[in-house]
């Protein structure tokens, strides 16, 4: 662990958390270091429940009518990190490349305020897990453990490599898009290359297939109705020299509309099938994790950016809808409440080997977030 004694608590945290990336479900680690610093916070106002390797927080208000809370994913991504840090993950083949470093953080610095600064509600701060996949918002949502803490009002925020630090970006409305995961296996008939006519050909079926899928979005969706179909990898055969019996393709599907999401998969549905006849082989279609759309309501979306507008500390802005996708829409799907992005300003994207997102937005987002919930606690 970082041991740079120098750096602001909340920096060094975030290295530490860094360099302990774990996929979801399995942030035993990240849970354990989450649950150590809590302990060091007064304990007069803090309640801690676990849920699996998730963590619920509430901090009791000092004349409590109502519970607001705040949500902090924990996972990473199984990326090989290509940063310049010294302090770099120490799991191999694992990394913090969607943030979730830079939002555990945030939700340790918002509750040691809290505690410090009670205000007259409830605070909930949930660490939750596995939000790249398989999907812990909707189970989370589900569990005794937060059923008597349900808030009454949900906040969460993302990190955005293209804005500059000390900017925030939201709308009310949709933000981030409905999303699907898709994998799909084909099986046929593998032999020797030098006799295709004795096999069916997996890595053609597969590449006649990938070909088709993109003419869902050309030929099937209205051109003004935003979509995509990504397939991100292709696996297939053994050797050079021996034709493939099976073959996988694994990929994403996003879209702004659920009736769009409905459309496309009927859609791939036919097209696999089609496959099946014309290639005589075997096909298997998984979904995946399916995240709804993330979707501000209204009137706590205006209210915030109101309240945020006047600050002169922030740059406020109204962004547009993106393709990305989050499970945060399962707690807004229930709960009033929205996401914003915090700008990190670093020149690579969410997702890259190499993003580095600039430190100083912790204190920006602690500090917002913290103020806005003194002022609604009023």
């Amino acid at each position: 662990m970082s041991n740079e004694a120098t750096l602001h608590p909340l920096i060094r945290i975030r290295r530490d958390l860094h360099q302990i990336p774990e996929p979801g479900f399995q942030e035993v680690k990240t849970q354990r270091y989450l649950l150590d610093y809590l302990a060091t916070l007064p304990q007069e106002r803090l309640e801690i429940r676990t849920w699996r390797t998730g963590i619920l927080v509430r901090i009791k208000g000092t004349d409590s009518r109502r519970r607001f809370g705040y949500r902090a994913d924990m996972d990473g991504l199984p990326i090989s990190e290509e940063t310049s840090y010294s302090f770099p993950s120490t799991h191999p083949g694992y990394m913090h490349a969607c943030g979730h470093d830079l939002h555990m953080t945030i939700g340790l610095g918002i509750v040691t305020e809290i505690v410090r600064e009670p205000i007259r509600d409830d605070l909930i701060v949930l660490f939750q897990p596995a939000e790249e996949g398989p999907g812990g918002a909707e189970p989370m949502l589900a569990s005794e453990e937060l059923a008597d803490w349900m808030p009454d009002q949900m906040v969460s925020l993302h990190i955005a490599p293209e804005y500059p630090v000390g900017t925030i970006a939201t709308k009310h409305g949709i933000l981030f898009a409905n999303t699907s995961e898709l994998f799909i296996d084909l099986t046929g008939k593998g032999g020797h290359a030098a006799y295709p006519h004795r096999s069916n050909d997996m890595v053609v079926a597969a590449c006649q297939l990938v070909g088709q899928l993109q003419t869902i979005l050309s030929r099937n969706i209205d051109p003004l109705d935003p979509a995509v179909i990504t397939i991100g990898k292709i696996t297939g055969g053994t050797k050079q020299n021996i034709i493939a019996e099976k073959a996988r393709l694994e990929g994403t599907i996003r879209t702004l509309s659920a009736e769009t999401m409905k459309l496309i998969k009927s859609r791939i549905e036919a097209l696999v099938a089609g496959i099946e006849t014309g290639f005589a082989c075997q096909a298997e279609i998984d979904y995946g994790s399916t995240y709804m759309q993330v979707f501000n309501e209204a009137a706590v979306t205006r209210e915030f950016m109101d309240w945020l507008g006047q600050r002169d500390d922030v740059q406020l802005l109204e962004c547009t809808e993106a393709m990305t996708g989050e499970d945060f829409g399962y707690f807004l799907e229930r709960i009033p409440g929205f996401m914003f992005w915090l700008g990190v300003d670093t020149p690579y994207g969410l997702h890259h080997a190499k993003l580095e997102p600039d430190e100083g937005a912790i204190d920006v987002a602690v500090r917002v977030v913290t103020d806005y919930f003194k002022w609604k606690a009023q």
